[in-house]
């Protein structure tokens, strides 16, 4: 680990000790009585993120000293504006299982593409024709037949009786198109999973289909979305206002899940209530039913630090999903000062 990264961790770990509770405003940053005029330096001071878990498909990182409205931002791009590459047309030469072509095409378009996106440019337009450029073309063709010499009689499971019974999405081939055997040279695209069911054959039927892939975004439809889940929520903040009875704390302590709350001892020798992770309340305020303790514990959140959670379906790495988002936040930005530049030099002439 980045001695930034233990810093950063550092500075989190401080954070709830911060008055913040939770406020609603129509306003973005403006809270009666706190003076929240913008300063670029204390930003940057204030701004802090630091990754807690990194999985192979997930991560969760922490952000903080951003509005709700930045990190809702973030996380509403990961989800509908992030780019990613489906099947969008199929050509069904032959189907005769017993699934519906529009079924099977339906399930087919599902099936995440493991395909950097940042490798296709986008279709000029919806009658454009398909090019090496911003398609990439898999085929899926498979035949059901009886294994020779297998007695059905005998044996019942279809793997051992059928050749193909079962048509996975491991079953597509990908099918280079001009340059694309060079251009992915070791990375040929192909489905996030293999072992994806998409349907079952018996002997003679068949499946043949022609898929075009291309590069979309969730916004047009869910099969673009890079993500299974993209959350946050807000990081609990747990005060004790006064020191718990010793004959409730252990009551005290399993009002809250595990490792929330901890008993210890302090110098004297006395067992105390302390709160030893609040990240890992749920907020479910089952303290506040219990009436020995409703003016001994408050009970809110630090309204500018979040705990994302996001979970990537296979197109990205987890930990290039963020960085993917904040580039499209900033081409937005970039977007309206243009248009608010071309504003003021319009107005200015015709003044």
């Amino acid at each position: 680990m980045s001695q930034s990264n233990i810093e950063a961790r550092r500075h989190v770990q401080v954070l709830p000790e911060r008055v913040g509770n939770v406020a609603g405003s129509e306003f973005p940053g403006h809270y009666p009585g706190e003076d929240h005029s913008w300063n670029l330096e204390k930003f940057k001071k204030n701004l802090v993120t630091s990754v807690q878990r990194l999985t192979p498909s997930t991560v969760e990182f922490d952000l903080v000293g951003v509005d709700a409205s930045i990190a809702n931002a973030l996380r509403r791009v990961m989800i509908a504006e992030v780019p990613t590459i489906a099947i969008e047309e199929i050509y069904v030469w032959n189907n005769t299982s017993i699934m519906q072509d529009e079924v099977l095409c339906h399930r087919v378009g599902l099936v995440p593409l493991k395909v950097d996106p940042r490798s296709l440019k986008y279709r000029p337009s919806s009658h454009a024709q398909p090019h090496e450029t911003d398609t990439i073309v898999f085929d899926l063709q498979v035949r059901c037949d009886k294994i020779p010499g297998v007695d059905p009689k005998v044996e019942k499971d279809p793997k051992k009786l059928y050749y193909d019974s079962n048509v996975f999405t491991g079953m597509m081939k990908w099918q280079p198109s001009g340059d694309q055997g060079k251009k992915y040279k070791g990375k040929a695209p192909k489905p996030v999973d293999e072992d994806i069911l998409l349907v079952k054959l018996r002997p003679g039927q068949q499946v043949d289909l022609h898929c075009f892939a291309r590069k979309g975004v969730g916004a047009d439809h869910a099969k673009f979305s890079p993500v299974a889940t993209a959350s946050y929520r807000i990081l609990p903040q747990i005060t004790l206002r006064g020191p718990i009875p010793l004959e409730h704390q252990e009551k005290f302590q399993k009002c809250f899940p595990p490792g929330v709350i901890e008993l210890k001892k302090d110098e004297q020798g006395e067992q105390q209530v302390v709160v030893a992770n609040a990240r890992k309340d749920t907020v479910s305020r089952e303290v506040l039913r219990h009436p020995e303790f409703q003016d001994l514990v408050q009970l809110s959140r630090i309204r500018d630090h979040f705990i994302f959670s996001v979970e990537s379906v296979g197109q990205y790495q987890p930990e290039e999903l963020v960085p993917e988002a904040i580039k499209i936040l900033l081409s937005k930005i970039t977007a309206v000062e243009e248009g608010l530049d071309k504003l003021f030099s319009a107005d200015a002439q015709v003044a």
